[in-house]
Formats: C-alpha cells, structure tokens, sequence
C-alpha cells in the first residue's frame, strides 16, 4: 500500500510550510464550526484542507514554490515586524527614545540622566529633553 502512495505521489509537489498552515487552519475551522457559525465556518474549513490537498497533489512546481515562497515572506514581514515591536519594548526598560523634530531619526538615551541636551547624530539638530 504504501509503494502504491509514493509511486502516486511521485513527480507531485507535496507538503511545505504553507500547505502546513492551510490544513491546520482548516480543521480548527471544521471543528469551530460545531460551536459557532456551523456553515460559515465549516465551509471555509472544507474550503482550505482542498485547497491544501490540491497544492500537494499538483505537478506544476514552480507555480506551487512561488506560492510557498510569497507565504513565507508574508510571515517573515510578520514575524519582523514583531520582532522589532519585542526589542523596543525591552529597551523602553532601560532607555527613551525620542524622535528628533527634524530628520525623525529615532534616538535612545539612558534613563535617569535628568533634562539633557540631545544632539541628532544623523542632522546635528540640538534639543532638550528629560531623561
């Protein structure tokens, strides 16, 4: 049986990461939908496992890679972007961060210093702010 499956998925694309993420989502939709929004929900759910079954069965690699490869950066963007949000939050811990009036280049400056004079280090424009 098992020789049977591979010689059928032979030359066929397969599993990837985005593949991954349609078939998860869709099951917790199919199972939402016993709870709430049955049709909504269940026909989205049905919607996304087929439509992850069709990208694993499909011939045409490339479409299918660029397909995986567009998800990925889409997550990546995402995944950045969050990343960035977690670092400025730890530094706000220890540093402000001021945004100069000119250029709008942010700048952190250490906590605790009292009202200090701020040089931009991108345009040298000069404020004054507390620290």
């Amino acid at each position: 049986m098992r020789d049977r499956f591979l010689r059928f998925m032979e030359g066929r694309y397969g599993v990837d990461q985005l593949y991954r993420v349609l078939l998860i989502s869709g099951a917790i939709l199919v199972i939402l939908s016993n709870v709430i929004f049955p049709y909504v929900f269940l026909l989205a759910g049905w919607i996304l496992i087929i439509w992850a079954f069709y990208r694993a069965f499909s011939r045409d690699h490339s479409r299918r890679y660029a397909e995986n490869q567009k998800f990925l950066e889409l997550v990546g963007k995402i995944r950045r972007g969050w990343g960035k949000q977690r670092y400025m939050m730890g530094q706000r811990k220890e540093y402000h961060i001021y945004t100069c009036p000119q250029c709008k280049q942010k700048i952190r400056i250490p906590r605790g210093k009292g009202k200090i004079e701020i040089s931009c280090p991108k345009c040298h424009t000069k404020f004054i702010k507390k620290s």
